[in-house]
């Protein structure tokens, strides 16, 4: 159900009825119960989930609103595809970024995982769910919208925490010149949450391949998948997989 729910933000009972063959008594009991546990609002024949109503320091800020509206749908779909890679009891490190945030939302209802970010916006959007234990580093706030926290505060927190996984978002990914993005100190922190896990994967968009800017954060050697949307290329792909990145497109 939640997940039909962040695949479309919105869903009626006839949908769900069709998509998951219960009865529409027990689909509205389920409903009542995500309704307390407040990951959804239930509307006139549905529901929608509750993302614009949590607390959400990002809301208001254009320029964050501005990047996280571009290629929405793509972004939400690789973070559900994301989300279902992370298992309980895991470790999960998330750098700051849209599409981070993205797969950050999929484990408002879940359980027995510990998250750590450098993302203040995330950090404040999972702080009431009582199934995650969520870390900050230190650092400071660069530039504004980013809600990320780099350099030396970042980077000493993060030399005492090992991942199970880290989520890296990036302004560019190109198969021979690496992981990139606009500021070199964001980039530096990157880097220190990608050597403190044991695999890192990439959540971007396919406006992102092939794109190369100032800031190398690592070179494709150092991670282990690329989780991309269907307008990706099979000619832009096959550049990463033939460097032994697994490449998901959804």
């Amino acid at each position: 159900m939640l997940r039909e729910l962040r695949r479309k933000g919105s869903i009626s009972l006839d949908e769900l009825l069709k998509h998951l063959h219960a009865s529409a008594a027990s689909l509205r009991r389920d409903l009542a119960k995500l309704e307390v546990k407040g990951l959804i609002r239930r509307t006139p024949g549905g529901a929608t989930l509750v993302e614009p109503l949590l607390y959400e320091p990002s809301r208001y800020d254009s320029v964050f609103q501005n990047r996280e509206q571009h290629r929405a749908a793509d972004k939400r779909c690789i973070g559900l595809a994301a989300g279902e890679l992370i298992e309980e009891n895991e470790d999960i490190g998330f750098t700051a970024g849209t599409t981070t945030t993205h797969v950050a939302r999929t484990l408002r209802n879940r359980h027995n995982i510990r998250v750590i970010t450098n993302t203040v916006s995330i950090a404040m959007e999972l702080s009431n769910c009582e199934g995650l234990r969520t870390f900050v580093t230190g650092g400071f706030v660069q530039w504004a919208g980013s809600f990320s926290l780099t350099v030396h505060g970042a980077i000493n927190f993060l030399k005492d925490i090992y991942m199970d996984k880290v989520f890296v978002s990036v302004c560019g990914i190109d198969a021979a010149r690496g992981l990139t993005l606009i500021e070199s100190e964001e980039a530096l922190t990157f880097r220190a949450m990608i050597q403190q896990a044991k695999k890192t994967i990439v959540v971007a968009d396919s406006s992102k391949l092939g794109v190369v800017t100032p800031a190398l954060v690592c070179p494709v050697s150092e991670i282990q998948m690329l989780i991309t949307d269907t307008h990706a290329s099979e000619k832009a792909v096959a550049l990463f997989r033939k460097r032994g990145i697994e490449v998901c497109r959804v």
